[in-house]
């Protein structure tokens, strides 16, 4: 929207370099929802709650203003604080499902939720860019608040666990499991990610997640790089193309990837979907002169979206497995970290592919980094459930805890 009114490109960057700064700090975020909860409300509820709360009255506030293309700080501004609130909402959920997940839930539950977000992205954009260009900036803004309301309207009438409260004022009891696993000081905190952190098994598990953020930093880059340069396509031909995939690997995560954890374990459907990644990728090398043809080409990017969403679905069960209950919002942040550590690693890469030798030799780096990635997988032993979620659990009579309650 600013490039089509006239920004310039310093200034596009500029706003998009604040907005997607908060994303960088999410490791705090996590430090200070394991410290600070509203247990009578849940771990994570209070933090949900108020960080959409917060959401959208920014939102209806830009609505409001309504903010023009030069009007560039401003914007940055509404970017920052929008995404700064986006970060503690996408942390709580991320502790919230380690917290309340049963083991053989933690497979459904990851396709649920990273196939789901991937449809949210797509249509999100789609349907703020169509209320953009037919109502203007204003309604793209309230519609997003609209959305961001409705969920919040279910997460308030969602309660993490038997007794405990809708609303702060709300009459609610701190479950058990809560008040057994929170930690209220900060020197414990750190202490119990560090001993996490450091464990073996989640020191191996590192290079893993480092894999799949390196292959998404790489193929993100390269998807128009080959569009522009094999087909001769335009920035919205690749764009409406990359958007059709991020859907289908969406519906693909939500419906296929589950099943897929369910059926074959984490640890087996991580295997293949290394060997389907390095298959594909080892196809695109081998077959270079086959570029420019118009269904290989939207065959691999439809490919490796899917297969990046299913493996991201399928691998996200070991992380909560390797997290300690206590610190699981921080931990499993550090170990998102890596992955975006990763993106950031492969796009970097993917820069010095001109040195390097090519786009071929920047994609055989993927085939070898998904090669330790398979290695790791077939030699280390990870856990097939979580041991300190059962050590808690061990404690308290009904066991490792009920699913959400919607009375």
């Amino acid at each position: 929207w600013m490039a089509a009114e006239g920004a310039s490109a310093a200034d596009v960057g500029f706003v998009l370099g604040l907005t997607a700064l908060p994303w960088s700090l999410k490791l705090v975020n996590g430090l200070f929802m394991d410290r600070y909860t509203f247990l009578p409300m849940g771990r994570r509820r209070a933090w949900i709650v108020g960080a959409q709360l917060t959401m959208i009255v920014l939102m209806a506030g830009a609505a409001l203003v309504s903010p023009k293309a030069d009007d560039v700080l401003l914007l940055a501004a509404i970017g920052f604080m929008v995404n700064l609130a986006t970060t503690f909402q996408d942390v709580a959920v991320d502790g919230l499902a380690v917290d309340i997940m049963e083991e053989e839930e933690r497979a459904r539950g990851s396709g649920m939720m990273f196939g789901g977000q991937a449809i949210g992205a797509a249509l999100a954009t789609s349907l703020a860019g169509l209320a953009t260009a037919r109502l203007g900036p204003s309604a793209a803004y309230l519609l997003s608040a609209g959305f961001i309301a409705a969920t919040t309207l279910y997460v308030v009438w969602l309660r993490e666990r038997p007794g405990e409260g809708r609303l702060p004022w709300s009459q609610g009891a701190i479950h058990p499991r809560n008040a057994a696993i929170h930690v209220s000081a900060w020197l414990p905190i750190l202490k119990h990610t560090l001993r996490s952190m450091i464990a073996p098994v989640s020191l191996l598990w590192l290079p893993v997640q480092l894999a799949g953020g390196f292959h998404y930093g790489v193929l993100t880059g390269a998807t128009p790089l080959i569009g522009a340069g094999e087909l001769g396509w335009s920035e919205a031909q690749i764009t409406a193309l990359v958007g059709t995939g991020q859907l289908l690997a969406g519906i693909a995560g939500l419906t296929l990837g589950g099943w897929i954890g369910d059926r074959f374990g984490a640890r087996n459907a991580i295997i293949g979907m290394l060997v389907a990644f390095m298959a594909l990728n080892g196809t695109m090398i081998a077959f270079t002169a086959m570029w420019s043809d118009l269904l290989v080409y939207r065959g691999f990017v439809f490919a490796w979206l899917a297969f990046d969403t299913v493996l991201t679905v399928v691998a996200q069960p070991i992380s909560m497995r390797l997290c300690d209950p206590r610190v699981a919002a921080t931990q499993f942040t550090i170990y998102m970290a890596i992955s975006n550590f990763g993106i950031t690693l492969g796009a970097w890469v993917l820069g010095f592919s001109a040195v390097l030798g090519g786009l071929t030799v920047v994609i055989g780096m993927v085939i070898a980094l998904h090669m330790v990635a398979l290695m790791l997988m077939l030699t280390v032993h990870y856990p097939r459930a979580s041991p300190a979620a059962e050590a808690v659990a061990r404690q308290l009579a009904e066991g490792e805890g009920p699913v959400p309650v919607r009375i």
